[in-house]
């Protein structure tokens, strides 16, 4: 668990992140939702659930929904300020206008 205390560095972010691709694989229904939005199939989840690019994609799908961000804090004492700021280390990040 990333402490919520702990200084976000590209390390944290990434075990976040996996916290997060696991909330989401924990669910069958929130995961078939993100396997049809991100357009992979079950077996490239499992090769490459450790992309930092796959966990940006991770963090993006929990940041689009407020409902499932809480839920994911909550289940995982996470300030909710947490995942975006772990989204912002990882790449493909864009400052939001």
């Amino acid at each position: 668990m990333v402490s919520n205390r702990s200084a976000m560095n590209l390390s944290a972010a990434h075990t976040l992140a996996i916290q997060a691709l696991a909330y989401l694989a924990g669910d069958d229904e929130v995961l078939g939702s993100f396997l049809a939005e991100s357009g992979l199939g079950p077996d490239d989840l499992r090769e490459r659930a450790d992309d930092p690019q796959l966990l940006a994609g991770v963090l993006d799908y929990l940041l689009a929904d407020e409902k499932l961000l809480l839920e994911f804090c909550v289940a995982n004492r996470t300030n909710p300020e947490l995942p975006r700021r772990a989204r912002s280390l990882l790449p493909g990040y864009a400052e939001p206008m």
